[in-house]
């Protein structure tokens, strides 16, 4: 039995100093000195999802123009608004100056699971290096860490794949108030909706 599913194959079709005018979710994601650009790429392109407020590059961080970040992004760089720090510590302190909560995503002996955490808005989120996690300097500035539940061997996550997970959790928890501050669709079912 075949089954018709309409499928979203096709980017947004606003121009991008339009894209860039769109209410964002009030997110800041701070890289902590992230090793491989692949993973920055992918973190870009799921910024670029989830409709991120900046993202920070600091440190060794790859960052435009970087031929890496263009390939593993699909071309979501010009889209997410970013800036370089050479220290985490300037992006978290920035962020904290302006009054927003800064936490950190990591496994320490002070962290609280993250599907118990409600999370401020607007919020920061700082991702740690890819083998030695968020950088000590930068959990001491934290406001708060969270963590995802690991349950098998290993004991983290690719640094992409937990920020997605992290990402949807925030957005999941202030769905109500994003949705209606973005003003633009969200789903093929949404699509639907308002054309059929």
């Amino acid at each position: 039995m075949e089954t018709k599913f309409d499928i979203r194959s096709f980017d947004s079709p606003l121009m991008t100093e339009d894209f860039l005018k769109i209410p964002r979710c009030p997110v800041t994601l701070i890289l902590d000195n992230l090793r491989s650009a692949f993973n920055v790429g992918s973190i870009v392109r799921t910024a670029d999802c989830a409709l991120v407020e900046k993202v920070y590059f600091c440190g060794i961080t790859a960052h435009p123009p970087h031929k890496k970040l263009d390939k593993t992004s699909l071309g979501a760089m010009p889209y997410v608004p970013w800036e370089y720090r050479k220290r985490v510590t300037e992006a978290v302190s920035e962020l904290k100056e302006k009054g927003i909560p800064v936490i950190g995503l990591e496994l320490t002996s002070r962290s609280q699971l993250i599907w118990d955490y409600v999370f401020p808005m607007p919020v920061g989120l700082i991702l740690g290096n890819e083998a030695l996690g968020v950088s000590q300097e930068a959990l001491l500035l934290a406001d708060d860490v969270v963590e995802i539940p690991m349950l098998g061997y290993k004991n983290s996550m690719n640094v992409a794949v937990a920020l997605g997970v992290a990402l949807y959790e925030i957005q999941r928890q202030h769905w109500d108030q994003f949705s209606k501050r973005s003003r633009i669709r969200f789903s093929v079912r949404e699509e639907n909706r308002q054309t059929g």
